[in-house]
């Protein structure tokens, strides 16, 4: 796959958008009018820095309201014409993207627009340059690449080619089978975007909510999949409008769009009747999480302990020569790290006592580590001492550590690195917890597609739909990222609101992490019950939450009391119930949840409000 991007898809000037584009590893890059109009460079000195910097300009773009003009401006327009072709010539392409016109002064006349285009490819061609056509999802008269394809095939010109764009396609639900009626040597550039399915006019979704591939919610593999299946081998690129990506890191957002067109020609070439190969090993198949490791110092650690005493831990070992233990319960294992040098102690340095790694069981390491090393996540290695195991991960959310379990080792880990522990009644103190439903990660709201695009590139997994929940003050946007069996589930969130839960989250914990982990068990008032006696500190519920929930399921008055009394939340999705509890956050960062699922695929979702409400009022003694 040869690939580009387009300089409007992130932010900065125009030279610092290059240099981030051929850092991330693109072989070409498309320049937006506006973004040359405003350097101070001039074309051919851009086009010498693209270039230098071993890229190719893969596309002028966009000349706009150019077919189908009325006599008295079709003089004119063809003068633009002219001018773009100076401009193209000067940066070293000879490809201009021209877009349907939306016009209102456009006439309908297929004719005319034909000889429009028969006489600009034909100047095009004069001076070795040629014209992309491309239909804009709002345009005047074509908005269908079905109706630009038979322009470009009855001007049937060796200039005039076709652009094209899977925002416009798709966005307008024109059938990708449609596809395999272009002939590929007509097809000069394939532009690709997701989005989120929306309801509201093209040009405002267009603009504003574009994202990367694997990002959003449209069937790019099937669009993609065809344009393989007639035989394009021409550049891949991305045309991304999206404010989030405006006012992010321009670095970043191109090391996104690059492994965005990286794991979608890999998911193209595992598709039937496509020509490619995939490029990659598979997305990785977690079959769960194996442990989670807290970061934390010596006083930490203790009231950390206590916490997960109070959840019903025991601490069932001791590493053989680090501060290291391991606790737990059911088939769920923390570790708690307090070591005072190496990677944990510099992760506690920074954000205090927190979530510093989970471990993963994946089926095959080797092919875990290269499938990240192809999407460039970078991976990480520390020393190990004499005996120890070389557990391998890489880099995750907040500079948070993923490592690689082969499946069926677990136990091997723990009796090779731990000396067990004899019980000293932890058992007694049990809650019934049997395992991690969900680990709650918070991210900062422009890097939150960065990280879906992450799990959803590394990992066999499956978005949920995006919801925004009320924060009392502000919005919070929440998305799932699950595998197949739903042995690993994470949920993402973030605001742009700074005095939301998730904000202050951030301050406080000095970046993106894990806020909480939700343990399942399969009695939800018996742990309850045993939490509360063990002494663990619970949020509290309104009653009024209570009393409506009551009336809004007819629910029986005294299950209603006995969740009242307990601090337990209730949902249901037809048949299918949900309940949960929470703790009050530890060292004013992290905290548990307890759930029990009766068929339920959700996350209480409606139940969010009235914890961050609850967590709210609990700010005055606790600022999260």
């Amino acid at each position: 796959m040869r690939t580009s991007i387009a300089t409007v898809s992130i932010s900065g000037t125009l030279d610092v958008k290059l240099q981030a584009i051929a850092e991330a590893g693109f072989d070409g890059v498309e320049i937006f009018e506006n973004d040359l109009l405003a350097s101070p460079s001039s074309p051919r000195e851009i086009g010498q820095v693209i270039r230098d910097l071993g890229m190719t300009c893969t596309v002028f773009q966009p000349f706009r309201d150019f077919e189908g003009m009325p006599p008295e401006l079709r003089a004119r327009t063809f003068d633009r014409a002219e001018r773009k072709f100076d401009l193209m010539q000067e940066l070293g392409t000879d490809l201009v993207l021209v877009c349907s016109n939306c016009s209102p002064l456009a006439l309908p006349d297929r004719d005319r627009i034909i000889d429009d285009f028969t006489e600009l490819a034909g100047r095009a061609q004069s001076r070795g340059l040629r014209i992309g056509y491309e239909a804009l999802a709002w345009g005047r008269h074509i908005n269908d690449h079905r109706d630009s394809w038979s322009v470009v095939r009855d001007v049937n010109h060796p200039a005039l080619g076709l652009i094209l764009d899977s925002f416009h396609s798709l966005a307008r639900k024109v059938p990708s089978s449609s596809i395999g009626d272009i002939d590929p040597a007509k097809l000069f550039l394939v532009q690709v975007a997701d989005a989120p399915w929306l309801e509201m006019d093209y040009l405002s979704w267009a603009r504003h909510f574009r994202n990367m591939p694997g990002q959003g919610d449209f069937p790019l593999g099937e669009f993609s999949a065809e344009i393989s299946r007639i035989g394009y081998q021409g550049y891949w690129s991305l045309e991304i409008f999206n404010d989030r990506f405006r006012s992010g890191s321009a670095p970043g957002v191109a090391l996104d769009g690059y492994r965005s067109l990286i794991a979608l020609e890999d998911e193209v070439g595992r598709r039937p009747r496509t020509p490619t190969a995939p490029t990659m090993p598979p997305r990785v198949s977690p079959a769960g999480v194996a442990f989670i490791e807290f970061a934390a110092d010596d006083k930490e650690a203790e009231a950390l302990g206590g916490t997960l005493a109070a959840l019903g831990f025991a601490c069932v070992g001791r590493h053989h020569r680090k501060a290291v233990q391991r606790w737990r319960q059911g088939d769920i294992n923390i570790v708690i790290n307090r070591e005072q040098e190496g990677f944990a102690h510099s992760f506690d340095v920074v954000h205090g006592a927190s979530v510093c790694a989970i471990g993963l069981s994946v089926p095959d390491v080797p092919a875990a580590l290269a499938r990240a090393e192809a999407l460039s996540i970078p991976r990480f290695e520390q020393s190990v001492g004499p005996g120890e195991m070389q557990i391998p991960s890489v880099r995750g959310v907040g500079g948070s550590l993923i490592y690689f379990v082969e499946q069926g080792s677990e136990e091997q880990v723990w009796a090779t690195e731990f000396e067990a522990l004899e019980d000293a009644g932890g058992a007694a103190k049990a809650i019934g917890l049997e395992a991690i439903d969900h680990v709650a990660q918070t991210t900062f709201y422009e890097e939150f597609l960065s990280w879906i695009l992450y799990y959803v590139t590394l990992f066999d997994v499956t978005k949920t739909v995006q919801l925004q929940i009320p924060d009392p003050l502000g919005l919070v946007q929440s998305q799932a990222v699950e595998s197949r069996d739903k042995s690993l589930r994470i949920t993402l969130n973030s605001s742009i609101a700074q005095q939301t839960l998730s904000s202050r989250f951030l301050t406080k914990y000095m970046g993106a992490g894990v806020q909480h982990i939700a343990f399942s068990c399969p009695d939800v008032f018996a742990a309850a019950e045993r939490a509360r006696a063990n002494g663990l500190e619970m949020l509290e519920i309104s009653r009024n939450y209570y009393d409506d929930l009551e009336a809004r399921f007819g629910l029986d008055a005294e299950l209603v009391e006995r969740m009242a009394v307990l601090g337990i939340l209730y949902d249901r999705d037809g048949e299918a119930e949900y309940f949960q509890f929470y703790s009050r956050a530890f060292e004013k960062r992290v905290f548990f949840e307890i759930v029990e699922r009766r068929g339920y695929g959700g996350y209480g979702a409606a139940n969010a409000g009235i914890r961050l409400a609850a967590q709210s009022r609990f700010k005055a003694e606790v600022a999260y």
